[in-house]
């Protein structure tokens, strides 16, 4: 049975069906949302390796985009062999020799004075660390229906590390930005995959205001070792609570911009939203699509996984993480009834701005059967996620539906 005829078969199943395939009552089974189908009926994802890897799920190797399961993402700093992988070109061969001689990372366009630098270079400005949410504007992309094109990330699209690196916009200000600045564009060393030299993997960008932020940086540092060669050795760019596609990887260059930047997967649909909602399956103008900025306010439950079983006389403790590309999480809650009501959980705070926060929460299970732990999450500019999946776009962005685990109370 193919994956779209046994979801349109689940959507027509009965609660009695569903409870005799799972082998228990679902108390809650009356708050079950028509059309939804228990999350305990999904499949499994497909675990590989590949260098610098363990425990991942590779997605394609040509070019290397992998993700993580998330009961894998449960530290506060996510480490480097289980940080998420989406590359759009060729591994550089610098990145994997750790081969220096050569490199330089050039300023220019709308800039008083251009620069090229060495890396020692770079690292004489006012060096910072940060804990950082990185995250694929794809991810989320499977739970999108009809299904939109491109890898199907489900929730590991993400991870938190620690960088080190300094702000771009001291650089940027050592360079005397013009008036004139409307964007900046990155370019990297990665070849495209079809091994023409004249064509661009990607480069991408952000405005100005993001480049002269703060906590906008230029790394070389990643969980304390110098950046892994799938992270972008020997520096890339952070554009922390924007898409993963404007942190440029294996950089060389910035472009300061007189106007929005066009590199390659800047322009048509590619990371970019329709203006207005649209219905399913909609072909939406170019004119209509606009560029992604702040990701969705966003959550994961890492501990425990899904379809475990749990003595119903025993709490059962709940953990994960919350993010937000809006800024801080606010409030983070729990239910265990199908949404009908909502548990608040404790929620730390962040290491720093755009870092994630972690949740936790005990609840107990008022009897024996099946039950699903939904997660919510509400940033501070009240953003909520939503119970199921949001607008439909052609490439199947930004879905920060809430996580549902399925437990089994025994």
């Amino acid at each position: 049975m193919s994956t779209t005829s046994r979801r349109l078969f689940l959507q027509g199943t009965s609660l009695a069906t569903f409870s005799a395939a799972l082998g228990l009552p679902i108390p809650f089974g009356r708050n079950l949302p028509l059309g939804l189908t228990p999350v305990a009926l999904g499949a499994d994802p497909v675990l590989e390796t590949i260098p610098g890897k363990r425990g991942v799920r590779v997605m394609s190797d040509r070019p290397i985009n992998c993700e993580t399961p998330v009961t894998l993402l449960d530290d506060d700093l996510t480490p480097n062999h289980l940080h998420f992988v989406r590359n759009n070109g060729h591994m550089p061969a610098r990145a994997e020799s750790g081969e220096l001689t050569g490199w330089s990372l050039t300023i220019d366009g709308e800039v008083a004075k251009p620069l090229t630098l060495s890396l020692d270079e770079v690292r004489k400005y006012p060096t910072v660390e940060r804990a950082l949410v990185v995250e694929c504007a794809g991810n989320g992309r499977a739970g999108y229906n009809p299904p939109a094109s491109g890898n199907q990330w489900t929730l590991g699209g993400v991870g938190c590390a620690l960088y080190k690196g300094v702000r771009l916009r001291d650089v940027l200000k050592d360079a005397g930005v013009k008036s004139t600045a409307v964007y900046i564009g990155y370019y990297g060393e990665d070849p495209h995959l079809s091994g023409d030299p004249t064509k661009e993997s990607i480069s991408r960008g952000v405005p100005i205001a993001k480049a002269l932020d703060e906590n906008t940086l230029l790394v070389w540092e990643m969980n304390g070792e110098p950046l892994p060669a799938l992270h972008g050795f020997p520096l890339r760019l952070l554009c922390p609570g924007w898409p993963g596609s404007t942190s440029g990887k294996w950089l060389t260059r910035i472009w300061v911009r007189d106007q929005i930047h066009d590199g390659t997967k800047m322009t048509g649909d590619a990371y970019r939203l329709p203006l207005h909602p649209v219905p399913p399956g909609t072909e939406v103008p170019d004119d209509q699509m606009g560029i992604i900025e702040e990701l969705p306010v966003k959550s994961i439950i890492t501990s425990p996984g899904t379809g475990i079983e749990h003595a119903v006389a025993d709490a059962l403790a709940l953990r994960g993480h919350a993010w937000s590309g809006f800024g801080d999480v606010r409030e983070m809650h729990v239910s265990i009834d199908f949404g009908q009501t909502w548990i608040k959980t404790t929620l730390q705070k962040p290491r720093n701005k755009y870092a994630w926060q972690r949740w936790t929460e005990e609840v107990k299970f008022p009897t024996t059967g099946y039950y699903e732990v939904w997660a919510r999450a509400t940033d501070e500019a009240g953003h909520m996620q939503p119970m199921v999946v949001p607008g439909w776009n052609p490439k199947g962005y930004c879905n920060n539906a809430m996580q549902r685990i399925a437990i089994k109370a025994v």
